[in-house]
């Protein structure tokens, strides 16, 4: 009896670290630049099998590897995909000449560094190279993004996966 229980715990201990490391990984939301979606330290499911068989789509939520320091996670949303044709002007953005709407997008207009960064508010247009992925933050004034140089765009391989569903605070535990 006491075998047979071992080696439950053995398999289900083996199985929960293989599930852990190649299928779903809890990841802790820090920053404001997903403020309404995310607040700080709400934990959340991020799922990462999908973009092995399936491009990123357009409004995903993902989490990434930022390429200047792998160890730090970034978690955005998808704008534009590759091939995409991305602009920006006076706040409103356009994939395809395509004004998109967006509901979850915040505007803090008592971030007063927004105020006075143009790239911020206005992009030119550009088209997303290969194997890359345009992200943005929903919250728009207090984001580090595709729009800045010191993220771009975001490789493929640098995605960790698709964000699944929140855990924590209990309270709005669902999917996204």
């Amino acid at each position: 009896m006491v075998r047979k229980i071992v080696k439950y715990f053995i398999i289900s201990f083996i199985s929960a670290i293989l599930i852990m490391t190649f299928i779903l990984e809890i990841v802790s939301v820090n920053g404001p630049s997903m403020l309404n979606t995310f607040f700080t330290n709400d934990k959340i499911i991020v799922e990462k099998i999908t973009y092995y068989f399936k491009s990123p789509k357009k409004q995903d939520i993902i989490v990434f590897k930022y390429a200047k320091n792998p160890s730090e996670k970034y978690i955005k949303r998808i704008i534009a995909v590759e091939g995409d044709k991305i602009k920006i002007i006076n706040d409103k953005v356009y994939v395809n000449d395509k004004l998109v709407v967006e509901p979850y997008a915040v505007y803090n207009t008592k971030n007063y560094a927004a105020n006075n960064n143009d790239n911020i508010h206005n992009f030119k247009e550009v088209t997303v190279p290969e194997n890359t992925v345009f992200v943005m933050g929903d919250n728009r004034y207090d984001s580090l993004d595709s729009r800045f140089k010191d993220i771009g765009f975001v490789n493929k391989k640098l995605i960790i996966g698709k964000v699944l569903i929140r855990i924590y605070p209990i309270n709005k535990f669902g999917r996204i």
